[in-house]
């Protein structure tokens, strides 16, 4: 009788056991699917958009020149280079070829300025779902504006003002001269400031982290108020006022100066010279 008993319980074990790394296994495979699922989510989704479209041309800025992109469903990517040429280049996908005649987008130019929009909605619009993206290749010396993306933002080095909202993504910018405006952003936010101009760099109301890099030694005033998360200044000769705490940190950097101003971030807050890890 005690070595049936034995047998059963080794058996009971057996089996624990083997329950126990079958789903230990079974939950692997599903963190790896969808971790799979994450990586693949829009090339799947862009799979099933087979109709596309294509616009290319080229402009000439004056130095300057206010260039503004808005109302585009899809990621916007911005490269600069010396020079006066702006390269457009858009690019829209649809699952049918008849949809592509709704959701333009529209490129207009002046002497000072240059406009890259979706077209606004018609009543017959609305059940037609097209994919757009931007990718620029603008003169450095710019007035950018940015604003009602639903996708991801990326913008590299401009010498001149950078104004961004209104936009569902991630955004990065490799680098700032002069004011910097960044508001009403779903998502992650990093800029590069090679230099603050003397309305320097406000963020605002971002739901993700605020990464802010500066390739120099820094003379500021960071005033930083109602952030969800911590805050981080981890460059040199910073000279904090009153009480610190999870909400709110007011400091001077260097001998002060132009405001960095950061507010409504519901996530972490760093500053870090250019090159910091992490």
């Amino acid at each position: 009788m005690k070595k049936y008993l034995l047998a059963v319980l080794l058996v009971a074990s057996i089996a624990l056991a083997y329950a126990t790394q079958s789903s230990a296994s079974q939950s692997q495979q599903r963190e790896r699917r969808h971790a799979a699922a994450a990586v693949n989510d829009s090339s799947d989704q862009d799979s099933d958009f087979t109709q596309k479209d294509e616009f290319h041309q080229t402009y000439q800025l004056a130095a300057g020149a206010h260039v503004d992109v808005n109302g585009i469903n899809g990621s916007v990517e911005i490269a600069t280079a010396p020079g006066s040429t702006a390269e457009v280049n858009i690019f829209r996908s649809a699952r049918i070829a008849d949809d592509l005649q709704f959701h333009k987008v529209i490129v207009e130019q002046t002497a000072s300025s240059l406009s890259i929009h979706g077209e606004k909605n018609t009543t017959d619009s609305g059940h037609h779902n097209v994919r757009q993206r931007v990718v620029l290749s603008l003169p450095r010396l710019i007035d950018l504006g940015v604003s009602g993306v639903n996708g991801r933002v990326g913008v590299g080095e401009i010498e001149g003002p950078a104004r961004l909202s209104g936009i569902n993504g991630r955004v990065e910018v490799a680098q700032a001269v002069g004011y910097s405006n960044i508001s009403g952003i779903n998502g992650r936010v990093k800029v590069t400031i090679s230099r603050l101009g003397d309305q320097g760099i406000h963020v605002s109301g971002v739901n993700g982290g605020v990464e802010l890099f500066f390739s120099e030694d820094l003379n500021a005033d960071l005033d930083v108020t109602g952030i969800n998360g911590s805050v981080n200044a981890d460059v040199a000769n910073v000279t904090v006022f009153g009480k610190v705490d999870r909400q709110n940190f007011h400091a001077k950097i260097g001998s002060g100066g132009s405001p960095i101003k950061v507010s409504g971030v519901n996530g972490h807050v760093r500053l870090a010279r250019t090159g910091a890890p992490g």
